[in-house]
């Protein structure tokens, strides 16, 4: 998936990102008029394969290097163990800081307070709640074997879907997902989170902007 803010200049600055974050981010350039970027999404569905991230992140580096004067990824470690920092640093390129884009959603102090007050947390974002059946639920083999359900979410006792938007359809969404796991549903409204402070950092400080 690929977007430009603007038809008439040349992005400067390459953003890599997660195909669950897509929607997300193009909303943040189109907000903002950063024209001198551009976002290319990699599969969502790697967050399933974390250890295939790195690689595939390298390989979009690699490819693009030569078409942008700045590249930055908008991934967390996402489960990689570090591996991806140590591509990244290999690369040459820096990435927004955080674990997850859970917490990126919500900012690393709220998110450590959240796992603290209740850690059996199950956490959607407005994605993960509109493909809920296909990456969770189908995803897990629940479709064909409910009964794993108490097995699998024995150790969790909320869904707390973290909203960017203000979409009734993917609220309920959640809320359905919340009642095919059997877990009390809670609501946090994050918006744009860290992505939306990150990129605005990024256009104040880059000289491309003036490109």
């Amino acid at each position: 998936m690929t977007a430009t803010t603007s038809a008439t200049q040349r992005p400067s600055t390459l953003l890599i990102a997660c195909g669950a974050t897509a929607r997300e981010i193009i909303a943040v350039l189109k907000q903002n008029a950063l024209d001198f970027m551009k976002v290319e999404c990699l599969p969502a569905h790697l967050h399933n394969t974390p250890h295939q991230i790195p690689e595939a992140v390298r390989t979009k580096i690699q490819q693009s290097r030569d078409k942008f004067q700045h590249i930055i990824v908008l991934y967390g470690d996402c489960g990689t163990g570090g591996k991806l920092d140590a591509v990244l640093a290999e690369e040459g390129v820096e990435r927004i800081a955080g674990a997850h884009c859970y917490e990126l959603f919500t900012g690393k102090k709220d998110f450590a307070d959240i796992m603290d007050t209740e850690p059996g947390s199950f956490f959607l974002t407005d994605f993960l709640a509109e493909h809920f059946d296909r990456l969770v639920w189908k995803g897990l083999g629940l479709d064909k074997n409910p009964q794993l359900v108490k097995l699998y979410f024995a150790n969790y006792t909320r869904l707390l879907y973290l909203a960017q938007s203000d979409n009734l359809q993917i609220h309920q969404k959640a809320k359905q997902a919340a009642e095919k796991l059997g877990l009390r549903f809670e609501i946090r409204h994050t918006g744009y989170g860290r992505y939306e402070t990150f990129l605005a950092f990024i256009a104040n400080t880059s000289p491309q902007k003036r490109n």
